[in-house]
């Protein structure tokens, strides 16, 4: 599956366009713009596969910080300040990586 099958090309392209400068990466307004807000629980899940690229069931920091890259393969890899950002607001339980229900 593609993160395409789920979001549409254009939204992906505007959002990931507008955080492409070295520490931009608001991550609330990002999934706004690529539209996941508006996306039922089920979609979610699949744009969160999609990104677990391991397969483990969880987004690790080693994933997260290529999340972009998820979206569309001319993303930037995000900074260890936004990796990190990102983390802390989707880790529910302090385990250092991201379930499903975080997203």
């Amino acid at each position: 599956m593609a993160m395409t099958d789920v979001l549409s090309a254009e939204d992906i392209k505007k959002a990931v366009g507008a955080f492409s400068a070295a520490e931009s990466f608001n991550y609330k307004k990002f999934f706004e713009m690529v539209g996941l807000k508006k996306k039922s629980p089920e979609d979610v899940k699949k744009v969160f596969h999609i990104l677990d690229k391991d397969r483990s069931g969880f987004i690790e920091e080693e994933e997260l910080k290529f999340v972009l890259k998820g979206f569309t393969p001319d993303g930037r890899d995000l900074s260890d300040k936004e990796t990190k950002a990102l983390l802390a607001a989707g880790d529910k339980d302090g385990d250092g990586k991201i379930g499903a229900d975080g997203m």
